[in-house]
């Protein structure tokens, strides 16, 4: 169990919460760059070595809308935790009921109660909450959101980004001699961060944005966007379309009928995804999805972690799942090699993991990079046209 810290703590709690929920009220994630905050500093608490490590795991519970997510993730890092080799997780459960203020309350109670490390919470406010409440202590927190404007100081997030995608699918359109882009994307929040990460991987990757062209929810905003696509592509000469679109919207449909029906064939121009199109077969016999480029996790290990939670718990693990069992397992091979820094930011970004979908790393910017397959649609079946890298570039690979 973890060991209790005096009451004086303990009685400044509410103070830390009500200070955690300014800081998030004057601290608005969107608006910043979107690629990672601030550098992460060396900070983290120091552990015993030999002894079991104190983990929190934050999730929400008793959100209705999420509790189902949650479960699945205690679930995951229970499994992750009966995997070890030669190191003990102790680990005790806060519920964030989903709310900022509750993370906060929560994350400054479970380091009050030992917490070496934080994992989770599940949302970007409740994550960023938490970081806010604990950055005095210390305390690292391994966060499930994928919202890079949170992550830095103590916060990483363990979630799957728009940068990490659009660099991998930009830089397999750089070697397929792929030079010149539009990108379409949806006028709102999410669509945004889409475009911004396509247009930086693309600068990286030395390709050009011909255009980029938003479009409202409606169909005649996706009518719109494929004539202007359609056009700049025409004007500009592109050689692919880049989509931000989640592969679950009810734009998706429509803009793989109405983009070739305005003379953009998928014979004359490369479709790629920023997002899993694998998750709607249905769209695969669309005009516009044969030969498609999208990416995904190494396809043989997320099947085998599947298995084996299902054959522990009796059903499917939910898709966000292994980010829970990731934390766990990064914990513990760092832990196994007896340091007592192990949980420090140097030491969570000096190492590579091997996690449910492959190999993955954190970055100095509380962000992470994750290995990545190139999937495409070959007559109407999803096929791996680039295996995910067994490793990383850099330190720690």
């Amino acid at each position: 169990m973890f060991t209790v810290l005096p009451r004086l703590r303990k009685a400044m709690r509410p103070l830390a919460a009500l200070t955690a929920a300014g800081i998030l009220a004057a601290c608005d994630p969107i608006t910043t760059a979107g690629l990672g905050g601030a550098s992460s500093n060396a900070g983290g608490a120091a552990i015993q070595v030999g002894a079991p490590v104190p983990v929190a795991l934050l999730v929400p519970k008793s959100d209705s809308g999420a509790a189902p997510v949650a479960n699945s993730l205690e679930n995951a890092a229970r499994l992750a935790m009966a995997e070890l080799d030669g190191v003990e997780i102790d680990l005790r459960v806060y519920d964030t009921s989903g709310q900022a203020a509750q993370a906060a309350s929560v994350a400054q109670q479970a380091v009050d109660d030992g917490a070496k490390i934080i994992l989770g919470p599940l949302f970007s406010e409740a994550a960023n909450a938490a970081g806010a409440a604990v950055a005095d202590e210390n305390v690292n927190v391994l966060s499930f959101s994928n919202t890079t404007a949170i992550a830095g100081g103590n916060v990483f997030i363990l979630g799957p980004t728009f940068a990490n995608t659009a660099d991998r699918l930009m830089a397999h359109a750089r070697k397929q001699g792929k030079k010149r882009i539009v990108v379409v994307y949806s006028d709102d929040v999410p669509g945004q961060f889409g475009k911004l990460a396509i247009e930086q991987a693309a600068t990286v990757n030395g390709i050009q944005v011909v255009s980029s062209e938003g479009y409202q929810l409606s169909v005649p905003g996706v009518s719109a966007v494929a004539q202007k696509a359609a056009a700049a592509v025409s004007s500009g000469q592109a050689d692919s379309i880049f989509i931000t679109t989640d592969a679950t919207n009810a734009a998706m449909p429509m803009l793989l009928n109405q983009l070739p029906e305005n003379g953009v064939t998928s014979g004359q121009v490369q479709y790629v995804g920023l997002t899993r199109w694998d998750v709607r077969p249905d769209l695969f016999t669309l005009p516009g999805a044969e030969g498609a480029w999208f990416a995904i996790p190494d396809v043989q290990r997320q099947e085998a972690f599947n298995q084996r939670y299902t054959s522990t718990y009796g059903t499917a693990p939910h898709p966000l799942a292994g980010l829970a069992y990731d934390g766990i397992s990064a914990i513990g091979l760092l832990a196994k090699r007896g340091k007592s820094d192990a949980l420090t930011g140097k030491s969570l970004t000096s190492a590579g993991f091997t996690g449910t979908g492959g190999v993955f790393r954190l970055l100095n910017n509380g962000v992470n990079q994750r290995a990545l397959a190139v999937a495409s649609i070959q007559n109407n079946q999803m096929v791996i046209l680039d295996p995910a890298p067994s490793s990383l570039s850099g330190t720690g690979f």
